[in-house]
């Protein structure tokens, strides 16, 4: 994935292996912040950066 790519709330917790629903939870309780939050309240990520924001290293 080019690293600009951003991707769907279940597309980001699958990589990180959790559950859509427990990224959710992570962005109301401030542990992590979408890229960018779309109109219809959808989050896309960049998986780089949330990987970083809780301390995983890059998966390169």
């Amino acid at each position: 994935m080019p690293p600009s790519e951003l991707v769907s709330t279940p597309e980001a917790a699958r990589s990180l292996g959790v559950s859509a629903r427990t990224l959710q939870r992570y962005v109301r309780d401030g542990v992590v912040t979408p890229e960018i939050t779309l109109p219809s309240g959808q989050y896309r990520w960049d998986i780089a950066k949330l990987r970083r924001q809780i301390g995983m290293p890059d998966d390169d």
